[in-house]
């Protein structure tokens, strides 16, 4: 049985990795389209159980991003997992295709940010502010497409639309990112800003599985709106 609208990745006990398509919720409530209702709905299907599904969530990516998502099949995995990623022992790399051109091949931003009150956005904010939250990332630059930067980002912490706003806020925003200034296109088509993709892509995650306390290490593939250059890398010779 092949699943609708997701790939799985890895599979193993009670811990799924998934590709997760851009413009898809990944969490909402009961009759709204997400990832989690169509994973549900799958190993409801796969695995005939007709009673509840039980899938934790530990983390989530933004709507418009796409790439690796961890879930976990019971409650155990669940909270070992979240507590991963509270202790930041989860190391996740995201490739972006941004506006502009670096100077420099690799690099740290340093920043505080907050959530706008009553908005589904953030912004920059001085380092005193009473809701300011330190943001770090470290950034390499991949390559270079007509009119901007293929970039590799590692980050150390898991702020609201973090690279969004970082990048952004250097005249660096993400393709397709119009909450944050982008006036590029990226991905599908539509009419429903919501379902807008955007060119930040979850490339990886090395988390230690919940049960078995074993590395894994799970790679996500590009969509097919990602151009040439960067997909081409995906099949190094």
């Amino acid at each position: 049985m092949t699943p609708v609208g997701f790939d799985i990745l890895y599979e193993a006990g009670p811990c799924l990795v998934v590709n997760k398509p851009g413009g898809l919720l990944t969490q909402a409530p009961p009759g709204i389209d997400s990832l989690e209702a169509r994973i549900r709905e799958y190993l409801r299907t796969r695995d005939s159980k007709p009673g509840r599904i039980y899938l934790g969530v530990p983390h989530r990516l933004d709507r418009p991003v796409s790439g690796a998502i961890v879930f976990a099949r019971h409650s155990r995995a669940a909270r070992r997992l979240c507590e991963q990623f509270e202790g930041r022992i989860v190391r996740k790399t995201y490739w972006a295709l941004v506006a502009g051109e670096f100077t420099d091949g690799r690099g740290t931003w340093t920043d505080y940010v907050r959530k706008v009150p009553d908005e589904p956005r953030g912004e920059l904010v001085d380092w005193h502010h009473p809701e300011a939250r330190m943001a770090i990332l470290h950034y390499v630059v991949l390559g270079r497409t007509e009119g901007g930067c293929w970039l590799e980002i590692e980050t150390e912490t898991g702020r609201m639309h973090q690279i969004r706003i970082q990048a952004a806020s250097r005249g660096h925003p993400v393709l397709g990112d119009r909450l944050y200034g982008s006036r590029a296109a990226f991905g599908p088509d539509t009419e429903d800003e919501r379902a807008r993709w955007i060119a930040l892509h979850a490339r990886s995650l090395r988390f230690r599985h919940p049960m078995t306390r074993q590395p894994v290490e799970v790679t996500a593939p590009l969509g097919p709106y990602w151009p040439d250059s960067a997909r081409m890398a995906e099949f190094p010779f």
